[in-house]
Parts: C-alpha cells; structure tokens; sequence
C-alpha cells in the first residue's frame, strides 16, 4: 500500500538526528521551519492538531501596522509593523492586498475626526509612503461612499490603508509549511510531543502519532517551542525556564452575508472603546471583534459574544433588516497570546495596552528556544530572527542569505498567465466567485498551479467545481490529497481552504459532490471522515 505524505513524514521523523525540531505548527513555527529549511538547515516539525488547527486560524485576516499603538506610544512597534506589512504586501502580491479602511466617528468620541486623520498621516510615514494617502470625511462622503453606513450620530471620519490577507490565515500558514517541505522539512501534524530531555548534547523528544496512537522518539540538536498559547505549558513539560509567559485575550468574529459589495474594511469603535471591524470576505462579510480577558486557551463563542457584535454593528449601520443570531453563518473564536513579562504575585499589568509583539527567550545552555506572541503581519521577522538564533547556538547555515518567503519572481506568474488565457480557463469561473479561475489557483497553489493546468488539459473535466456552492474545483482537491496532508475532512473545509467559514453547516452537509471530493481525499475512509465530521460539528453553526 502506497503511504501517505503524512505516513511517510512520520516514518521519518526517528530517523537521524535533526539539526531543530519545532513543536508548533501555528504561524511561529510555521515561518521558523521555512527559514530554517531555506536557510539549509535539517528540520523537523509536529504539531498535536492540524497545522495552523488552533490561534492561527481565527485572526480578522489582517496584516495591519498596528495604528491602535499610536495612542499607547508604542512608535517603535508601530513602524517595525508598518514595515512588515510593506514586505508581505511586495512579496505575497496575490495573497496580500492593501485595503482602505474607512473609519467612522461617533459624536462624543474621545478624538475629533481631524486629529486622528492627522494620526493616520503618521502611520503612512512611519510606513515610508508606501501606501496611498489618508483622507479626511466628512458625513455627506461617507454616505456617498458606503450608504450602508449610518451617520446620523456620526461627526465624520477618515480613510486610510493596511492590508489583509485575500484567503484565510490558515491557509496562508500552511503554504509557509509547504515551503519549508519543499526545502527538506519533514512536517507532521497530529503528532503530540509527550515531553523532551537533554540527552548528550542533544534533546530527545517522546512524541506520539495521535491517529494511530504509535509513539516515537525524534532527536534534534535544537528544540524550539513554538506551541503557540500552549507555549508555557510545554516548557513547564520539559523543565524551561523563561523571562516571558503568556496572557490571553479572546477574541471572536461573527461571518455573515455581504453587508456592502464595497472591498473595503469598515472600522468603528465599539461601545467599550475598542476597534470594530467589517471586513469582507468574498460573498461574505466578517464582523468583530471581542477583547475579552481568559484565564484559559480554550474558549467558545456565548450568546452574550453573539450579542455584543450583533449589537455593536446594529447601532452602526444602516441595513433593511437588522442582523440577527439566525444571519450567522459561521462563528470564528480564538485566543490571542500576549506576552508579557514574568513580574511578581500581585504586581498590576496595564491589560488593555498589551500589544501583539512577539518575544525569543533563548537557552544557550541547552539549546532552547521559546517564542511568544506574534501576529501574522511580523511573520517574516520572526523566521529571520529565530534563524539568527539558531545559527548562534551552531547550528551551521548553508545558505544564511537565501531568500526564504514570498510568491515566485513575476515572470513565472506572467507564464502561468499566459497559459491560462491559452486554455481559455476562466470561461470555467464558478458563479460562486466574484474572481477568475486563473487567479484564484495562483494566489492558492503559485508555481504548482501548473500542475493544476496539466490536469485541466489531459481533463477539462477537472477544472469544474466540484463542491457545489463552493470554488473549489475538481483537480485542486485531487493536488490536496496529494500535498496538502489532510487527514480529517475539516483540515480541508476550515483550514486548506475557507468553506466551513462561508457556507452555512446544512449547505455544506448536502452539498452536491462532497461525498466525491471525500472520496479523493480518502479513499476507502471516505464516509468514516464524512461522518467523523458532521458528528463533532453538530448539525447548525
């Protein structure tokens, strides 16, 4: 029997001595591995769920600067940020866009609308110009510009640009463990680490295949903890000791039909202060979020959550219907790790102007690396950071200046173009999608998008979309199962690409073709997965 992607990586795993392991498949280690791996170094990476199967998967879908920090003086942060978001957007120009925020101010606000447009101008130059100009509006243009918008309380506002991620972030994490695969890393998920002890210069980690139950031993030269929220509890397991730990906030995002056909973020603030978002998301549109402090990892979406969102965006916008609990398509709700550092019992934290910079605490003496916080937007940072690390413990570096994140050079996209306007391949545009053929297989898979067209002139029949109701089309999921190493049907519905979020759970359920696309991901286990999944998400959102 032919073994799996993900059979053959585990196979391996025991196999030598690695130069890192990570454990930690989140956007952390997800960026690590790649680096490291591009770099020439021998890596290994677990994770006990799926990739990205935990924080990383319920962001708001931003790469923003973090223009909120101008109001704590946090300018270092702000224009390390901004900077890093410049770089995403010139090195993922398919999966990173600028977007206008237009932002709207209620009378009574803390801040007249001209005093934070003149916060905005500071946030383009912290970011060198690279985006277009902010702009000052009164009520009458915001009408004009996004009549959903109700202003009959509002003093004006203003526009300015971030960017945000055109998929979901999870899909955007796993195309960083792509990248580290394709360099030599041998990436398993669903594999738990038990625990890890320092051996003869080495670290030893017990780790354990959480489908088949078998354990394993996997040796590495580094170990890097990149677990994410679980980060402290890991080096708890193996006896770490760091200068920083985590605290939690909570975060959820309600998915709802398309408020406004615009591709623009709306932005307000909330009744308790903080920024609320309406970003769009295809034929449907996210709203939130929450900031709720959490004692714990694990969390879920309450009614007063539910309420709270639904309230925030009612007072703010002008629609026929108010929306109600039952326009909720899916629900997002995860925890973001803030990192703070370890002080004494009892000493005050200012929580709310905690900010999501990350932190390396690094071990010298037995080859640790711990890396707390993060977001999405300073990823590259991060990967470049723990690379330095990790050559700094000796671990040698091949190729310490290989180029090691963004899409192909333009020309291997101007080929793939080409061929696709050859083929005529966006007369097969699923009516589902507002986006061509052509560019939506670019943006998900770049250069082996030229499988996909292999397949597609061998089969036009593969160009079709396969799960009605949605985008995806036949021989995509035909290259999922190939290198995407899917093992339960929700790594592909939530996480590979975005369906869970934008098709209500009922549709997905009776969706015409789901049970073909099982049938390639899984062959003989098809309905087991189709029923492992409907049975733990239950039959509503």
């Amino acid at each position: 029997m032919t073994l799996t992607l993900r059979e053959n990586n585990i196979q391996r795993l025991p196999r030598g001595t690695f130069d890192v392991l990570i454990i930690g498949g989140g956007i952390n280690g997800a960026v690590a591995a790649a680096a490291l791996a591009g770099k020439g170094a021998r890596v290994a990476l677990i994770d006990q769920r799926d990739f990205a199967g935990f924080t990383s998967q319920h962001s708001s879908n931003l790469a923003w600067g973090g223009i909120k920090y101008l109001e704590s003086h946090d300018y270092r942060l702000v224009r390390k940020l901004c900077l890093s978001r410049n770089r995403l957007i010139r090195s993922y120009p398919s999966r990173v866009r600028e977007i206008r925020f237009l932002a709207t101010i209620e009378k009574g606000f803390r801040y007249a609308p001209w005093f934070l447009w003149l916060g905005t101008w500071v946030y383009w130059l912290f970011g060198n110009g690279f985006t277009r100009t902010p702009r000052l509006l009164g009520r009458g243009r915001i009408n004009a510009e996004e009549a959903v918008v109700d202003t009959r309380c509002a003093r004006g506002g203003f526009e300015y640009s971030d960017a945000y991620l055109h998929d979901n972030d999870s899909r955007f994490v796993f195309q960083f463990i792509r990248s580290a695969m394709d360099r030599g890393c041998i990436a398993a998920n669903y594999v738990e680490a038990l625990g890890a002890r320092r051996e003869d210069g080495q670290w030893i980690t017990d780790a354990r295949d959480v489908r088949s139950g078998a354990t394993l031993e996997i040796r590495s030269r580094v170990l890097i903890n990149a677990a994410g929220p679980f980060v402290d509890e890991l080096n708890t397991r193996t006896g770490e000791h760091t200068t920083h730990h985590h605290v939690f906030s909570k975060g959820i995002h309600l998915i709802v039909p398309r408020i406004t056909p615009n591709v623009r973020i709306l932005t307000f603030f909330a009744d308790d202060g903080r920024l609320f978002f309406v970003i769009p998301m295809g034929m449907r549109t996210c709203i939130g979020t929450t900031d709720t402090r959490v004692a714990d990892p694990h969390t879920g979406v309450t009614d007063e959550d539910r309420d709270f969102v639904l309230d925030n965006i009612n007072k703010r916008l002008s629609l026929d219907k108010p929306l109600d609990r039952g326009d909720i398509i899916a629900e997002r709700c995860g925890v973001r790790p803030l990192v703070v550092k370890k002080q004494a019992e009892g000493q005050a934290r200012d929580w709310m102007q905690l900010s999501r910079k990350h932190a390396v605490d690094v071990d010298r003496e037995h080859a640790h690396l711990s890396i707390f916080g993060g977001k999405l937007t300073d990823c590259v940072n991060v990967g470049d950071e723990v690379s330095e690390q990790v050559a700094g413990l000796g671990v040698h570096l091949a190729h310490p200046h290989y180029h090691w994140y963004g899409e192909p050079h333009p020309s291997v996209r101007e080929e793939y173009m080409h061929q696709a306007t050859l083929m005529g391949l966006d007369d097969y545009t699923a009516a589902e999608s507002i986006e061509p053929l052509s560019g939506r297989l670019w943006r998900r898979y770049d250069k082996d998008a030229f499988q996909l067209l292999d397949e597609i002139r061998e089969d036009p029949r593969q160009a079709e979309v396969l799960i009605k109701g949605t985008d995806y089309t036949r021989c995509e999921i035909r290259l999922a199962r190939r290198r995407e190493m899917i093992v339960t049907l929700e790594d592909f519905l939530r996480r590979r690409s975005k369906i869970a979020q934008v098709v209500r759970h009922d549709d997905i359920r009776h969706a015409d073709g789901l049970m073909e696309a099982c049938e390639i991901l899984f062959g003989d286990q098809a309905r087991d997965r189709y029923h492992e999944y409907f049975a733990a998400t239950g039959a509503s959102t």
